[in-house]
């Protein structure tokens, strides 16, 4: 007979291998795996939380729902349980359910501040950086010498606009941390340095202390590129942007290959056939989708547009791809791109209304700022007909030395490498063609160049693209309050300038391989 101790010590191995699993991105093994527990422990509340979790790997998000309110039926106050259905909810488009669930927790995470950390992840998920920010500021006044949550708080503070604030709690961070090259990077991006008042020496001298494949190289020497850009020393600006976007791409797996046959696989299966012939969703008001690569303008699009009355901006949502996924029961994208093809329109926008909707908002009209539904344009003409496209481009040079300039948190593998982005430019401007002939009337196509130089009369065709009548409010966008939860968080609070424009010029010399790649596609420059 197996003693208690020893059955103790097989339930904990059992539990460490399947987040072994799970880690590893192994979800059907670790599923078959939870089962296993779930029959020996049927009592555990364990098993169905990971359970869940191998479910959300698999895309089957409804599942992990259920398997979260099993889990709270067996034990309603596990705070690992009512995280978990509140992330599920979130999955499942059931935002308000989610909401509610998450300020039950924040009353009751008073006086804890890891519960507050957890609380604030989940309120940013669902687009409320306010209440992010307020666990976030109740966390660090718990834990003031808590470097991690002093960090959150500096990060909060970014998006709900509190810039000063932001700087100085990520100098509190590096005083605590000085090894917490993240913050020193995310300090370099809220401003624009003088020759007077920067840190590049103090960078200069970290990079140079690391030793050789150290994984702080990277947000150093991005934060070193960009104080250098902004004292004028551009040519040990682009030594160092190379130097950190080097170190980030040798450590991705990542083929960039695999985008675009994806992007070559969209544009066979929406075709001429799909656009004439599928079927339509019936018409429904609300949604206004401002897309493009990231970088290129969409978040001072969004601004414009939200400054309106009417509107307001849901942020970079990420409730379509999630609805798909949904009904197409598949994570996996060459799958889910042959089932999207058949999914029914009208399911789709209904759903997809349905998951927006549940946020809870004042307006009737809201803005999808998702630069990457450029993917879904086809579906997206026929789930949501009639719903405003506007697509933001910049000079194609300029678009892809944004990108490569940027360190991503999440996303955008393509943009550490000039050839990678090469390739993926190209592939994107070829189905953004394959959209416009399909679907013209519902694009509208926006140069961030004409916006900068002809701000009123630009954004006034943005205006009149989504059915509304002008306000001046629009070209005074920098006032707009609202939380901005993107990288451009710190220039979107001031008013259009035009810095921006033809930057790539200051680096012509490094980028000419860009240039000849580009140019040989026939992408006019």
């Amino acid at each position: 007979m197996t003693s208690g101790v020893a059955g103790e010590a097989g339930y904990r191995a059992a539990v460490l291998a399947i987040r072994k699993l799970l880690g590893q991105r192994q979800a059907d093994s670790a599923a078959a795996a939870c089962l296993d527990l779930q029959k020996q422990h049927p009592e555990s509340v364990e098993p169905l939380l990971l359970l869940a979790k191998a479910r959300q790997q698999q895309g089957r998000f409804d599942d992990m729902r259920v398997l979260a309110e099993d889990a709270l039926a067996k034990d309603p106050r596990h705070r690992g349980a009512q995280l978990q259905f509140a992330e599920a909810c979130i999955f499942c488009g059931q935002h308000d359910r989610a909401l509610l669930q998450l300020g039950t927790l924040e009353a009751a995470a008073r006086d804890d501040p890891q519960l507050l950390q957890h609380v604030a992840e989940f309120y940013a998920h669902c687009g409320k950086h306010t209440a992010a920010h307020r666990c976030y500021q109740r966390a660090a006044e718990l834990e003031p010498d808590n470097p991690r949550a002093t960090y959150n708080l500096a990060s909060s503070s970014v998006a709900v606009g509190e810039l000063e604030l932001a700087e100085a709690a990520y100098s509190r961070v590096i005083d605590a941390t000085p090894d917490d090259y993240d913050a020193w990077q995310n300090r370099s991006t809220l401003r624009k340095q003088s020759v007077n008042d920067n840190h590049v020496e103090e960078l200069t001298r970290k990079l140079a202390a690391l030793p050789v494949g150290d994984p702080g190289e990277t947000p150093l020497a991005y934060a070193l590129a960009k104080e250098l850009e902004d004292i004028g020393e551009y040519e040990r600006s682009f030594a160092a942007l190379t130097r950190g976007a080097s170190s980030r791409r040798r450590r991705m797996a990542y083929d960039v290959q695999n985008d675009i046959a994806v992007m070559a696989r969209i544009r066979g299966l929406f075709n001429d056939d799909y656009a004439h012939s599928a079927p339509r969703a019936e018409s429904r008001k609300g949604p206004i989708f401002v897309l493009g690569l990231p970088r290129s303008g969409t978040t001072l699009v969004d601004r414009i547009i939200s400054s309106h009355s009417e509107v307001v901006s849901m942020g970079e949502i990420n409730d379509f791809a999630l609805c798909l996924t949904r009904l197409g029961k598949s994570v996996d994208k060459n799958q889910l791109l042959d089932a999207s093809v058949a999914i029914d329109a009208n399911q789709l926008g209904a759903a997809y209304l349905d998951s927006v909707n549940s946020y809870g908002r004042e307006a009737t009209l809201f803005i999808d700022k998702t630069p990457a539904n450029y993917l879904y344009i086809g579906l997206l003409a026929k789930a949501l007909p009639g719903a405003p496209i506007v697509h933001v481009q910049r000079h194609p040079m300029d678009s892809c030395l944004a990108m490569y300039r940027t360190l991503f948190r999440m996303g955008y593998p393509f943009s550490y490498d000039l050839d990678d982005l090469a390739d993926y430019y190209i592939a994107y401007r070829e189905l953004m063609a394959h959209w416009q002939r399909l679907f013209p009337d519902a694009i509208l196509n926006v140069s961030y160049e004409q916006l900068v130089n002809d701000q009123e009369r630009v954004s006034r065709e943005i205006i009149a693209h989504c059915g509304l009548e002008f306000e001046s409010t629009c070209l005074r966008f920098e006032q707009n309050r609202a939380p901005v939860a993107t990288a451009s968080a710190a220039q979107v609070r001031q008013p259009i300038y035009r810095d921006a424009l033809e930057r790539w010029r200051r680096y012509e010399t490094q980028l000419a391989p860009l240039v000849q790649r580009l140019e040989a596609a026939g992408i006019a420059l």
